[in-house]
Order: structure tokens, then sequence, then C-alpha cells
């Protein structure tokens, strides 16, 4: 029979005689008053129960900092070493997706919902060779009615709202993208990104501190996994919820409107710049010529969107990805871009 016996009738574990050869559990108690020994090892035995439940080391040092005081260094050192390999590995990424949807599916199950968090791993969504959207969030359990989320532990990932974005730059995924893109490639009614306190880019940060919504594109959430706190995760997610349950279609989203509007501005702004080149110094031709064309072919561009939009009173989220990348109008300024240059050297 082992040390540890369980008395049921009594609610109470039994522990026989025994001894512990251990260096940091002896230097402990031997700085402890002999009258305080009993207590402070009943303590030591309830902490360290405390910290197999919680399975997140992160919350339990948050919770126990101040249960043992100095003696937690030998284990903060530990945690600290853990978190240096963690920001340093190349599987933070899905490190952070396996504790997003626990912390999910426990959430659920506090709150006594139906919904349930999964992972899509590998798995490509209704987009070619796409896998954007980590978890999908089946609402009260129904596979019509999701949440996309997106985890991203990256700090090199920026805002790209679309008032700032320059079709013709490379390619690179931004928030705003991978919020479109994990909505339409999972078929969501709501998408959410989340971001970790520690790897997020400043350009977001400032903006969404914790809690933020981009209409007609979805919501971020701030995190701090390293101290166990994923509550800005739940108010976000239950605010997707809540939308996800009760939008409705609408013959005319003025949300949606403002997004095709606000980058008919910003080319408009483009435009005037190909004046102040003309103005400047007539050696610009070649500048100003190519100016030229990027706007008229971007005015074209968004005049088949804005078109499509009020004819169809709403733009699906295959749509709304496609105007927002401009791959379109990218493709076709390429050859209008050699032939300009072939034609003026």
């Amino acid at each position: 029979m082992g040390l540890l016996s369980i008395n049921q009738k009594l609610n109470r574990i039994e522990v026989k005689e025994f001894e512990i050869s251990n260096e940091i559990v002896f230097n402990y108690f031997n700085n402890v008053p002999a009258n305080e020994r009993d207590e402070k090892f009943l303590k030591a035995i309830y902490i360290g129960v405390l910290a197999l439940m919680e399975d997140r080391i992160s919350a339990f040092l948050a919770k126990t900092t101040n249960e043992l005081g100095t003696e937690l260094e030998s284990l903060k050192m530990i945690f600290e070493m853990k978190k240096e390999l963690f920001y340093k590995t190349t599987i933070k990424g899905s490190l952070a997706e396996d504790d997003i949807a626990e912390f999910l599916n426990n959430y659920f199950t506090e709150k006594k919902l139906k919904d349930r968090a999964i992972l899509t791993g590998n798995t490509t969504g209704s987009l070619q060779r796409n896998k954007t959207g980590d978890i999908i969030c089946e609402i009260d359990g129904k596979n019509d009615l999701k949440i996309a989320i997106e985890c991203k532990f990256d700090k090199s990932l920026k805002l790209g709202d679309i008032e700032s974005k320059d079709i013709f730059t490379r390619k690179t995924d931004t928030a705003w993208s991978q919020l479109i893109e994990a909505q339409a490639n999972r078929e969501a009614k709501v998408s959410l990104i989340v971001f970790d306190k520690a790897l997020i880019d400043n350009s977001i940060f400032k903006n969404y501190e914790n809690v933020g919504f981009i209409p007609s594109v979805g919501f971020i959430a701030v995190i701090d996994s390293q101290r166990g706190d994923y509550s800005n995760l739940a108010i976000a997610y239950m605010l997707a919820r809540d939308i996800a349950l009760n939008a409705k279609e609408v013959e005319f989203d003025k949300e949606l409107l403002s997004i095709i509007v606000n980058r008919i501005i910003k080319d408009i702004n483009e435009t005037l710049t190909i004046r102040n080149l003309v103005e400047a110094n007539i050696e610009n031709n070649k500048a100003i010529l190519k100016q030229l064309e990027k706007s008229l072919l971007l005015m074209e561009f968004n005049q088949k969107y804005l078109g499509k939009f009020l004819s169809d009173g709403k733009l699906t989220k295959k749509d709304l990805l496609e105007f927002y990348s401009g791959e379109e109008v990218k493709e076709k300024f390429k050859q209008i871009e050699i032939d300009l240059t072939n034609s003026l050297v």
C-alpha cells in the first residue's frame, strides 16, 4: 500500500510517516519557525494541488504570489525559462491556438452555453488552398452558425486598415485581411482575431488595447497569455456571438458602403497628387502617367464593386475579400507598367 490513502467516510486524506530529500523543500522549512511548520506544510500541499488543477502555470503564479512569498522564486525562475523558450520557438502559434480553444470550451461549460470551439488544424476552408481561421466556434452546436477565430502571436502583423492600404505593394497579411479572410474561408457569421499583449504590433495595440470592433470586418481581442488573462477574449466572443445570433439581412448596409466610400476618397486623394507632380517637375512624366493609370484602374475597379453593391444591396465576404485585396487591378497594372517603362526609355 502507498503512503497516501483516502478516508471516504471522514472525507479526508491520510498520509503515513515519510521523508523528503529535496534541497528546495529543506531550505524553505529550515527557515520556518518550528511552531509554524505544520501550517506551512499544509499550505504547500494545498497550493500544489491548486497548481495541478489550474494546469496554467502563469495563472497559478498570479493567484499564489502572496501565499508563499519569496519561496516561489524558484518556481518563477522555471516559468521565466519556459516563457523565454516559448517566445523563441516556432510552435508558439499552435500552442496559442490550443490554449485559446481550451479556454473557450471551459468558458462555454462555465456559462452553460452549448457552443463549442473546434481547432481547424491544417484543413482548408472554402477558399482554395486557404487555411485562415484557426478555430471555428459553433454557436449552440450548429455548424451553420459559426464564429471564425484567427490567432496571431506575431509582432510583424500590421493593422492594415483600408484607408492606408496600397494595393500596388507586395501582398502581406494584416489584421483587416485576416479578419475578412477568416470569415470568408470558414463561412462564418462573424470573425475575431486574437493577439497576445507581448506579441502585437504597436499600430494595432495603440488603437485596440483590450477589445476592438471594426464595422463589417470583425473583432480584435488582446490577451495576456503569460498571466493567464483571457478576459478580453471572453468579452469579444460574447459580443461577436450576440451579433451572429441577432444580425439580420438588410437591404442597405451603411457600414459596408462606408468602407467602399473611404476607399474611393483615398483614391481621389491619390489623383490629386498627380497635379502636384505636374507642378513640381515636368521630368516626372513617367511617374505621373503611372499614377494616372493606377487611378484610372482603381476608379474602374471601385466602380465595379460599388455598382454590384448598389444593385444587390450587399457584398458577400468573398466579394469584400477580393475588394480589399485588389489582386485583379494589381495584375492589370503590371502589364501597363511594363508598356509605360518601355515606351519612355
